[in-house]
């Protein structure tokens, strides 16, 4: 029972610091940028698109494929941060937890978010 006792106190640090990692995602913001700062976009530690700034030289109507694909690369910019933020956060969140069959962390697990 002693053990079970330790697996129920883990789970609730676990769970604590879930909840800690939650907030911080909640409240922290990424910017990727593309062509030299020229498009930046602005996401949620959740990934959710908080914003998009866009330098006036590429508003002219023969710079238009290349303003879109500056915004697609902006984005892929923030979220490979986000989700180096959210595997930083993650890591933290569940070191020193020795949770069976998952080599005292969470290893590969990813969050739906």
């Amino acid at each position: 029972m002693k053990n079970l006792g330790n697996m129920l106190k883990q789970a609730q640090q676990m769970q604590s610091k879930m909840q800690e990692m939650q907030a911080k995602l909640e409240a922290a913001t990424m910017e990727g940028q593309a062509g030299a700062g020229m498009v930046r976009v602005t996401l949620s530690g959740k990934g959710d698109l908080k914003g998009i700034a866009i330098d006036p030289s590429l508003m002219a109507a023969e710079e238009r494929e290349v303003l879109e694909d500056l915004i697609v690369a902006a984005h892929a910019d923030a979220k490979a941060k986000v989700e180096a933020m959210m595997s930083e956060e993650m890591s933290k969140a569940t070191s020193g937890l020795n949770i069976p069959g998952m080599g005292g962390g969470l290893g590969g697990f990813k969050l739906p978010f």
